[in-house]
């Protein structure tokens, strides 16, 4: 197996597993999971605000867990671990689902929106931005907007720092859906790099130039200058 396939099987089975856990310990405050792959067996940390309810009673839940991961997802040697989340409000995961959930109360999502965007900021956060998409004022479908802050759209710093969260439900009128991106506080802004328009300047002016002055049928004549 070449190694783009190789990097496409690894996500797929990380969504796989993403979902599966989402769905099974949506009552214990499920905030994500890292899975990393080593030589002697695969590393699973579980986000969760109640690590209790992950663990269960006497382990049982936990133990379930990972064998549900050897022997449907396929997953070698799984040591599963679970850790505690300090701040929800800066989770995606726990926020979109607290937004599904009062979408689900009949609370307005507008209001709701609105709600987490103020919890979230207020929590520290650089930027957010929250996507609800359904059957919201009207027979059709469509996909409503809210944001606040800075949330890079792309670059390194979109695939680096920005959290994603997700959270879907079923009401009577069709599926919701909940998308949440959070910018945390521990990410660079762009106006943070050191990089002004006089260190540019500087570095320009420092580089040698070269000129070419003229071209004739029988010669050539140049003139470098370094500056």
């Amino acid at each position: 197996m070449s190694t783009v396939k190789q990097i496409l099987e690894k996500r797929r089975k990380k969504t796989e597993v993403e979902e599966y856990l989402a769905e099974k310990l949506k009552d214990a405050g499920f905030g994500g999971v890292d899975i990393v792959f080593t030589p002697i067996g695969t590393r699973v940390t579980i986000y969760a605000m109640h690590p209790g309810r992950v663990i269960g009673s006497r382990g049982r839940t936990i133990k379930e867990i990972s064998e549900v991961l050897a022997s449907r997802f396929g997953i070698e040697n799984p040591n599963v671990t679970v850790a505690e989340i300090e701040v929800p409000e800066l989770n995606p995961y726990v926020m979109a689902y607290r937004i599904a959930q009062a979408i689900e109360r009949g609370v307005r999502h507008r209001r709701v929106a609105f709600w987490a965007l103020r919890r979230i900021m207020d929590a520290g956060a650089r930027g957010v931005e929250i996507e609800i998409s359904g059957k919201l004022t009207s027979a059709r479908a469509r996909t409503e907007k809210y944001s606040a802050g800075f949330i890079p759209k792309s670059g390194e710093y979109a695939l680096r720092y920005v959290r994603i969260g997700k959270a879907s439900i079923l009401l009577k009128t069709g599926i919701y859906g909940v998308k949440v991106k959070i910018y945390p506080p521990d990410a660079p802004l762009p106006e943070e790099l050191g990089i002004s328009v006089e260190k540019l300047s500087a570095i320009a002016s420092s580089e040698p130039k070269v000129e070419v002055m003229e071209v004739g049928e029988g010669s050539e004549r140049a003139k470098t200058e370094e500056q």
